[in-house]
């Protein structure tokens, strides 16, 4: 999700107040002093009791329909059900308001939520390409595969694992494809200036989109294997006989 340098003072002309401009393309965070940092807003509240609503509907969800899985799955599940949430409720509208405009022209409770975190990284209000191309990938083919994965634990169903290991290279690519292209430009969109930006938009609610497809790997990794070994004992064994 989410982007702030130097404001315009004391420009010598409209021009060269231009030219910073496009060089600097977070004009929100621009006007910011750098000697007093941003701290908790009513905005920024808002959005982070929005987020642990969406956790909390996970956790519903989760009791409503895990059953008697086990601890490992109901924990899988919980994420799974977070992740189709904020696809949709969060990121889907987020597609939408960049294919018809930007963020930062848009307005409503959703476009507010967004342009605080735009704050924090300033291509999420101007409808940047590669933004919105990974979003609507991640909206659509992420959301889609995590609904699958959903039915596929709660059957047991043998193409768990290929879903899951499919479903967490979509994450992981869908991270590294946000974030790499501007590393490689000296991150001149990201706003590290506010603990909150940096420690919470960027690094909590980015990270965890990293953390936890890296478990499931895992996850999925050493339950192939011990399919693998369960196999191969069931096969010396019918030899033996």
């Amino acid at each position: 999700m989410g982007e702030c340098g130097a404001g315009f003072r004391n420009s010598s002309s409209i021009g060269n107040a231009r030219g910073r401009s496009l060089r600097r393309p977070f004009s929100h965070g621009a006007v910011m002093d750098s000697s007093a940092p941003p701290g908790l807003s009513l905005v920024s509240v808002l959005s982070l009791l929005a987020c642990s609503g969406q956790l909390l509907a996970a956790v519903l969800l989760t009791r409503r329909y895990c059953g008697r899985s086990s601890t490992q799955n109901w924990w899988i599940l919980l994420w799974l059900f977070y992740d189709v949430i904020v696809h949709l409720t969060l990121e889907g509208p987020f597609v939408y308001m960049s294919l018809v405009g930007t963020v930062e022209a848009s307005d409503g409770p959703l476009a507010e939520l967004w342009k605080e975190y735009g704050k924090a990284d300033s291509r999420w209000l101007v409808s940047d390409p590669t933004i919105v191309s990974i979003e609507i990938l991640t909206v659509v083919l992420d959301s889609l595969l995590a609904l699958l994965l959903i039915h596929a634990v709660l059957k047991d169903k043998y193409y768990r694992h290929f879903l899951q290991i499919a479903l967490s290279v979509c994450e992981l690519y869908g991270g590294w494809m946000t974030f790499c292209p501007d590393w490689l430009m000296g991150s001149p969109h990201l706003n590290t200036s506010s603990l909150l930006y940096l420690w919470v938009y960027l690094v909590l609610f980015n990270g965890v989109w990293v953390l936890v497809p890296v478990l499931l790997l895992l996850q999925s990794w050493f339950s192939l294997r011990s399919l693998h070994v369960l196999r191969a004992d069931q096969s010396k064994a019918a030899k033996r006989q």
